[in-house]
Formats: structure tokens, C-alpha cells, sequence
């Protein structure tokens, strides 16, 4: 009646059983509850003992007999709490883990490490690693489509970014609007340059960092999202960010742009 409802906080199968029996027939030696369930004995030991050491059991010696009672009902909340807690450690510990394990992984099968992310909840997952980067952040980005598609989740990503002192270099497409927008953007954490968006045309953002390429594609269909993990791809966008970078415009070079070079509003 119970055991599915038990399961599913994370009893075992056999732990549940008895639990179950302990709650509807009280104290009961050992014996009994071999004899009443259709579990073997040495697994109705263990089972008790690790009801026990999960504060859901206690048990009592009488006569040298040992008897097994129900913790109340309600210490099953604590377990359920306990298991949360061990569960939000576990994921920490992962997510510190993560990016060696996925480097491990990369490693022995030779492959590029791809990660997919979809919509805002995926964007922010992605942006998320970005704010893990140890060394200066090398990006492409269209202020454009970044304001039209994702500005909220821009603006708490740069407060993050800055409250965490994270560098980064970006290169934007040049326009009235980026050149308008950008004139004060972040400037103790941001290092901006220009190129010709008739030359060098691109809307979507890529972000360089940590043996990392990460991309986002926005658009009126939707956000995609990517991270690819390989040092081989990281280094090669990384010496062609440093080429580009070479060559495009701080604002002091800035030339006025003429009103057939300005980007459609």
C-alpha cells in the first residue's frame, strides 16, 4: 500500500517493505517480521539496520531478544530533507568537477566536448559557465541583436561579470546604435573595438575562453546556445580573435559613419 510512496523518497525496495510492516503491526522481533514478509533473513538485517541508521527504526533488546519499532512518521520530512541536502553537496561537488571530467572524457574518446543549450533557461546555463573563466574572455558580438533578443539576461550577466572582476575583450559590429550604446559600457571590465559590419556582417555572439568556444545564435525563431570544448578549436579562435582584434577600431579611431553605412534600426 505504501512501498511505491516510500520508493519513491528513496527507500530501497526491502527497506520499504519492512517499514511498511513495522508501521501497521508496531514492535516486532526480527523473527516475526522473516516469517511475515517475503524477505530472507539476512536481508531483513540489513534493511533494519540501515532503517535504523536513517532514523526511521530504533530498536530495543528484551530478554536477549532484539525488537524493531517505527520511528514516527513524520521523521520521514527530516530523511526527505536530509536527502536534499546531500543532493544540492553532490551537485556542487559535480559542478566543480564538471569541466576536468568533461576535459578527461575529451581526452580518452578524442572528441570535441559539445554542449547544447535551448531558450533563456538554456542561455543562462551557458552564461553561466562563461562567468567561470580564468583568464581574459574573447568575444564577437552584434550590441544589436544582444539588445534586441536578450538584453535583460545581458544586463545580469555583465553585473556578474563585473562584480567577479571578469575581463573581457569584444569586438562589435559597427553602428550609430553599438557606437551610442557601447560609450560607457562597463569600461573597468571591458575593453571594446569596432569592424565594418559591411566587411565583416555577423549577428550572433561567440565567446572564447578556458580551452572553450561558446556560441549564441539569436534570432526571431529562438536561442541556441553551445559550448565546444577542445584546445585544438579554442586555439585557433583565439589566434584569429588576436588577428582581428589587431586590425578593428577602439572608439578614438572611430571615423563618422555615413548615413548609407548606418545599420537598419
Amino acid at each position: 500500500m505504501y512501498k511505491d510512496i516510500f520508493t519513491n523518497l528513496g527507500l530501497s525496495q526491502n527497506e520499504a517493505i519492512i517499514y511498511e510492516y513495522l508501521l501497521k503491526n508496531g514492535e516486532s522481533p526480527a523473527g516475526i517480521i522473516i516469517k511475515k514478509t517475503p524477505l530472507k533473513r539476512g536481508v531483513v538485517y540489513n534493511a533494519l539496520d540501515d532503517l535504523i541508521k536513517k532514523n526511521l527504526a530504533f530498536k530495543k533488546n528484551r530478554n536477549k531478544i532484539a525488537y524493531f519499532s517505527p520511528n514516527h512518521p513524520e521523521t520521514l520530512r527530516d530523511f526527505m530533507e536530509n536527502k536534499e541536502d546531500e543532493v544540492k553537496k553532490a551537485k556542487k561537488t559535480l559542478e566543480a568537477n564538471l569541466e576536468t571530467l568533461i576535459s578527461d572524457y575529451n581526452l580518452s574518446s578524442k572528441k570535441p566536448g559539445v554542449r547544447y543549450f535551448e531558450g533563456e533557461d538554456g542561455l543562462r546555463k551557458m552564461l553561466q559557465d562563461v562567468l567561470t573563466a580564468k583568464e581574459t574572455i574573447y568575444t564577437y558580438a552584434d550590441v544589436e541583436a544582444v539588445v534586441k533578443y536578450m538584453d535583460k539576461i545581458n544586463q545580469e550577466h555583465v553585473r556578474q561579470r563585473e562584480k567577479l572582476n571578469i575581463k573581457k575583450r569584444i569586438i562589435f559590429v559597427d553602428s550609430p546604435f553599438a557606437r551610442k550604446y557601447l560609450k560607457n559600457y562597463h569600461v573597468n571590465v571591458t575593453d571594446s573595438r569596432f569592424v565594418d559590419y559591411k566587411l565583416y556582417p555577423f549577428s550572433s555572439l561567440m565567446q572564447i575562453y578556458d580551452g572553450k568556444v561558446a556560441y549564441i545564435s539569436l534570432s526571431e525563431k529562438g536561442i541556441v546556445s553551445m559550448i565546444i570544448t577542445d584546445q585544438n578549436i579554442y586555439q585557433m579562435n583565439k589566434s584569429i580573435f588576436e588577428f582581428v582584434w589587431a586590425y578593428s577600431k577602439t572608439f578614438d579611431q572611430l571615423e563618422p559613419l555615413s548615413a548609407d553605412r548606418s545599420k537598419a534600426q
